[in-house]
């Protein structure tokens, strides 16, 4: 089985990963590829942030190469959610991370196409002045 993990916006497709229930075991390696967290002696960690396992759960995290995705999501304080019938996971921030964000007052980066479907950046403009507009049919 297969499983694609959606972090930031970007796919991964897992060849090994397999859910079992709502457990989702990726391989080590491609745990760091799709979402940056790895495993090391202190825990799960990102860059210079590590999250620890408690002790005596050790068998919740990790079953040989393979770790435990949804448990690790918990543990870091990330929501995640899944598409059971299409193998999806997605993995969003952890909410001291949108906190940082928010307390910056700097807009998330985003792309959007405009009416000829040309690509636009936030960050293409950054320095000038900008209006969003955005509309809803509802």
């Amino acid at each position: 089985m297969s499983a694609t993990i959606i972090n930031h916006g970007k796919y991964f497709q897992s060849a090994r990963a397999f859910a079992e229930g709502d457990k989702l075991w990726v391989p080590a390696e491609d745990l760091r590829r799709a979402t940056g967290w790895e495993l090391k002696p202190q825990g799960f960690c990102l860059e210079e942030r590590c999250v620890p396992i408690p002790p005596g759960r050790e068998g919740e995290f990790r079953s040989g190469d393979l770790l435990n995705l949804a448990v690790m999501a918990k543990q870091t304080g990330q929501p995640l959610v899944r598409d059971d019938d299409h193998s999806v996971w997605s993995l969003g921030e952890a909410p001291e991370v949108i906190g940082a964000q928010l307390k910056s007052l700097k807009a998330p980066d985003f792309t959007l196409p405009d009416l000829d479907g040309k690509m636009h950046s936030l960050s293409d403009y950054r320095g000038k002045k900008v209006l969003l507009m955005s509309w809803a049919s509802w």
